[in-house]
């Protein structure tokens, strides 16, 4: 298989091979601590959850750190990104452990949430990183675009594993807040075995170069306001870097917005209790992350045959087809199938977008322009799930949120075609 070689090939590369461990480990811990959050504020059977709770919750998770984003990206460019995988992931199993005790202890949602905040926020400083990282251990164009085919995918393979991971615990455990601290203790111990993986990267291995590191906090601070500018201004002067971030936006608003919908149908749809829910919500991860591994088999070939905005127009294209065509029964099967051909679009769409970026932005920006990437995720699925709220009745079952969706997926697939003509 053409995926395996390329994979052999990469394996080669020392210093790719351990930021591939850190990223797998790090996105491992992710899953099994997002699933357990998930459980606790969905799926715990003393709470009456709604559409409405589930967007306050996101936008309580996500939103603080899309103000505070752009800043770290501003930092990220001038500490060592080897420092940031450490210590980040470090100081996030610490956290995680903390948020395990206020679950048990039952403390008032505000506290729970901002422990949960700030273990996202971290989160997103160090995928940020991870991306940001990629071009420096690896060699060759043809290598970073397989790279990017094969190691976010890697990545959210094992996030979607550590998902697994994280429901077969909570369902084998039994009922009550006890099940959802032990998820997220799994997820701590996780969290520490990333951190001391990136011992085994020297310090300046991922950058930037010496000579653009400011060691005082003071002087990066003080920096800030004309990192950003200049961050938002190189990316003005890559017209295709703007516009595959803008589509790639909009397609992370659409899969918010079918999110909230599948966890409502999960939650009081289907099944007959809220251990048949969770067990399909988790079959629904499962296939998604064998869409996004199926995209990373394809995508490749896909770019070389397609082109970037090619390939993005046609994941967006098939999108727009098949997910009415399997959405609008609402009933599991169908609505299984369609999370496999999201995963899979969603996915080969993202690969082409990040090659896009980090072929087109120079090395000194990347740290800032992917921590921008990230804040318009998180707004545009903040805002998905603010819109599925209002539109969502009590069984999560939306004709018009599935149809609006489908328009969406349509107009990028009729620009980025359009693109590729030109």
């Amino acid at each position: 298989m053409p995926v395996v070689r390329d994979l052999r090939v990469l394996l080669q590369l020392r210093d790719f091979r351990h930021l591939l461990t850190v990223r797998l480990l790090s996105q491992l811990a992710d899953g099994v601590y997002q699933v357990a959050l998930a459980a606790y504020v969905v799926f715990s059977p003393e709470k009456e959850t709604s559409a409405a709770a589930i967007a306050s919750a996101m936008a309580v998770l996500l939103l603080p750190y899309s103000v505070l984003g752009p800043f770290a990206g501003v930092l990220l460019d001038r500490w060592r990104r080897r420092q940031v995988l450490l210590n980040g992931n470090l100081l996030r199993g610490a956290l995680a452990a903390g948020t395990a005790v206020l679950i048990l202890a039952d403390v008032p949602d505000g506290l729970f949430y901002a422990s949960a905040l700030t273990v996202t926020a971290i989160n997103r400083f160090v995928l940020a990183g991870l991306s940001a990282a990629l071009p420096r251990v690896v060699d060759t164009h043809e290598r970073l675009v397989m790279a990017n085919a094969l190691s976010p995918t890697a990545g959210t393979l094992a996030a979607t594993l550590g998902g697994t991971l994280a429901f077969a615990v909570r369902l084998a455990a039994p009922e009550g807040s006890t099940s959802d601290a032990l998820v997220v203790l799994v997820g701590a111990v996780i969290y520490l075995g990333a951190g001391l993986a990136a011992l085994r990267m020297a310090p300046g291995l991922l950058g930037p170069e010496p000579g653009q590191l400011q060691p005082r906090l003071r002087t990066a601070l003080r920096s800030t306001a004309r990192g950003l500018a200049a961050g938002l201004h190189h990316l003005r002067e890559r017209p295709l870097a703007a516009r595959v971030l803008a589509a790639m936006s909009l397609m992370r608003f659409c899969y918010g917005a079918l999110t909230v919908m599948l966890l409502m149908l999960c939650r009081y749809a289907w099944g007959d209790s809220e251990s048949d829910g969770l067990a399909l919500l988790g079959l629904a991860v499962a296939l998604s992350g064998a869409g996004f591994f199926a995209a990373a088999v394809v995508t490749p070939w896909a770019v070389a045959r397609f082109g970037t905005t090619g390939w993005i127009g046609l994941c967006a294209a098939a999108a727009a087809v098949l997910e009415p065509g399997l959405g609008l029964p609402f009933e599991p099967a169908p609505m299984l199938a369609a999370a496999f051909v999201l995963g899979f679009t969603t996915q080969g769409a993202k690969i082409a977008t990040d090659t896009v970026v980090q072929a087109t932005v120079d090395d000194e920006f990347r740290g800032r322009i992917f921590s921008f990437y990230d804040v318009f995720f998180n707004v545009a699925f903040v805002g998905a799930a603010a819109v599925a709220a209002l539109m969502l009745p009590p069984d999560g079952r939306s004709v018009v949120l599935v149809v609006g969706v489908a328009v969406i997926y349509a107009v990028i697939a009729v620009a980025f075609l359009g693109f590729r003509r030109r």
